[in-house]
């Protein structure tokens, strides 16, 4: 196996070589104890020029390719979320045409899916809470149209609007008391997109948490889930016991997911996690474990993903994504590391480098030659001989 060097935090270089430790991973099956959405990244078209208001191009067949992919590995997929760069390069139009392609795919033959709901096709600028209610309803309409279950996201223009708790109760209220069907919602951290700081009305993560789990008190016959997406373990737990029955918590906590998905003797928290991305195939075998009632051996296979996960995750948090294009590109699920507006230079080549030890650490990498051969030009690229 070919050693490479590569760069560390300590501005040195390092030789490593690759453990094979993925290649004993076992292919996993549909999970079945569990309702777990991998969020899914897109793919850029390479070629595209990404001048100022130039249309978003993205990759159609790899996007979609990807998707089955994340079936292929027992997980439902989260579309047109975070993951996918929405807010970070992704625009209305090529959302609306990501959830109806995914939609056409999941008909044809793939799997359990959900999407985000947004207001993103808002002007910028001030938006009155009607605007804002009226942009979620258009998303929401699409996404129950195409089959999936709609996430209502955490809303920029609202966060902008809202002067306390009693906008969002309004706000929401609006939207959930007019939907014919199930939905999700998303709280997103300020970590992940420091525009949502303060969300439902406090910056104070206990009380705002309160706040939310008011609200699904008062729409808990049509919200089936919230995803909770704040880094906080604790937290995360005592707000899934507050909620009433019939409310899932979704664990959208990328350092903590492992003891949050499996529980306690109070209950879990289901999953829908941008981690779930990369480490797909790892995730799915372990899930199988805790489907088989083997707690042990889904932490065995789990555990060890949670270090590269945080340094994905790391602050920036809203960055993450690179990380979860680069281990796409290195296990060969696309051809090249783009991403569109050319958000793949948001990262250092130390970081890609941390992150390539610790998905080899971790068993994700199910080829390593071809992660080799992959990074190596990535090093050259940077300098490293």
């Amino acid at each position: 196996m070919t050693t490479l060097l590569l760069p560390t935090r300590e501005h040195t270089l390092e030789p490593w070589t690759p453990t094979r430790r993925g290649t004993g991973v076992p292919a996993p099956g549909p999970v079945t104890s569990r309702t777990v959405y991998a969020a899914a990244h897109v793919v850029a078209d390479p070629l595209a020029p990404w001048d100022p208001g130039q249309t978003v191009t993205v990759d159609w067949d790899t996007t979609l390719a990807f998707r089955h992919h994340l079936w292929s590995c027992g997980l439902g997929v989260a579309e047109a979320m975070d993951t996918a760069q929405r807010g970070m390069g992704l625009d209305w139009t090529a959302t609306r045409q990501l959830i109806r392609r995914t939609g056409a795919e999941a008909r044809a033959g793939g799997g359990a899916w959900c999407a985000g709901v947004g207001t993103d096709q808002l002007p910028p600028g001030p938006a009155s809470i009607e605007a804002i209610v009226d942009a979620w309803r258009e998303q929401l309409e699409l996404v129950a149209g195409e089959g999936a279950i709609p996430v209502v996201m955490a809303s920029r223009a609202l966060a902008a609007a809202a002067k306390g708790p009693d906008d969002y109760h309004d706000a929401y209220g609006r939207l959930l008391t007019g939907a014919s069907g199930p939905v999700l919602l998303h709280w997103l951290g300020e970590q992940f997109d420091p525009a949502l700081a303060g969300y439902w009305g406090s910056g104070d993560v206990r009380e705002a948490a309160a706040e939310l789990a008011k609200l699904c008190a008062t729409h808990a016959s049509v919200i089936a889930g919230v995803k909770v997406s704040v880094l906080d373990a604790e937290v995360e737990t005592e707000f899934r016991r507050s909620l009433p029955p019939g409310v899932a918590c979704y664990t959208g906590d990328d350092f903590n997911y492992p003891e949050l998905i499996a529980g306690d003797s109070h209950g879990h928290s289901e999953a829908l996690l941008g981690i779930f991305d990369p480490i797909a195939r790892v995730a799915g075998a372990a899930l199988n474990r805790l489907d088989a009632g083997d707690t042990a051996g889904f932490h065995r296979l789990l555990d060890p993903t949670v270090a590269l996960s945080r340094e994905i995750f790391r602050a920036p948090t809203r960055h993450y994504k690179v990380g979860v294009v680069f281990l796409a590109y290195l296990m060969g699920h696309q051809k090249h590391f783009r991403m569109i507006g050319g958000l793949e230079s948001a990262r250092s080549i130390v970081h890609l480098s941390d992150v390539l030890r610790l998905a080899d650490a971790a068993g994700v990498l199910s080829d390593p030659e071809l992660a080799v051969e992959r990074m190596r030009p990535l090093l050259a690229a940077a300098g490293v001989a």
